[in-house]
Parts: C-alpha cells; sequence; structure tokens
C-alpha cells in the first residue's frame, strides 16, 4: 500500500515537472502502467511488500535494542513484543510509538537526552507509567 502511494506520488512530482508535451505524454503512460499495477495487486507484487515489511521490522527491532532507554521501555511494558516507531529523533529528544501487532499504539516514550529522563504513556489507558532518570550509554 505505501510503496503503490509513493510510486503515485512521485509520478505527480514528475508530472508536475515536465514542461514539454512529448515528455507529458511518456509521463502519461507512465502514470497509466503504475495504476495498472497498483489494481491488479497480484501474488508476486504482494509477496514482495510483504518481504519488505518483514525486513523493515527486523532492522527496526534491531535499532531499537541498542537505544540506552530500550532496556528500561521493556521492563515498564512486561516484555511484550511491540514494534518501535521513530516520531522524533534529535540532539535533545527522542519520540517512540510502540504499537502492537494489531496495528495498535500502546505506548509512547519521550527520552530527553541530555538528563537521561525517561517517561513512558500508556495511551490508552494509565497515562504516564514511568518518569525517571535512567543510566545513559
Amino acid at each position: 500500500m505505501n510503496k503503490t502511494i509513493i510510486t503515485l506520488i512521485a509520478v505527480a512530482i514528475m508530472l508536475t515537472a515536465c514542461n514539454s508535451k512529448g515528455e507529458d505524454k511518456n509521463n502519461n503512460e507512465v502514470t497509466e502502467k503504475n495504476e495498472q499495477l497498483s489494481q491488479t495487486e497480484g501474488g508476486q507484487e504482494v509477496r514482495q511488500e510483504n518481504d519488505q515489511n518483514q525486513s523493515n521490522e527486523s532492522s527496526n527491532h534491531e535499532e531499537s535494542t541498542s537505544l540506552p532507554e530500550y532496556n528500561n521501555i521493556i521492563e515498564q511494558i512486561d516484555n511484550k513484543e511491540f514494534n518501535f516507531q521513530t516520531i522524533t529523533d534529535n540532539e535533545g529528544k527522542r519520540v517512540l510509538l510502540l504499537i502492537d501487532k494489531n496495528g495498535v499504539e500502546q505506548y509512547k516514550s519521550i527520552y530527553i537526552k541530555y538528563t537521561n529522563r525517561l517517561k513512558i504513556i500508556k495511551i490508552n489507558g494509565e497515562g504516564l507509567i514511568f518518569n525517571e532518570i535512567i543510566e545513559g550509554k
């Protein structure tokens, strides 16, 4: 699904950037082919997307385990399996969403890098469940 959206956005950008009629004709042909592909989401295309999602989840998990706040987060959420989605990661703070296997956002973590303060919020329920300074790397 995301691949289709990205493709359509890229095609739209290419169409608006073209000025000559010949280029517009070629881009229209590309757009039609992309629309046909998105409409016929058959076997191999779906398999490639699933393989890509599994690869992204694996690399996402590896990146998450290397974070200084990872162990504290896992302790607070009872070691349940979640996908980590980075919302913000800059010099001052990192904000992560923890999403369950059904795609529902369950927790939000905020790690303040300068002070090593970690806050964990249960999105649908208890609210703030952890707010402490942790040992950083």
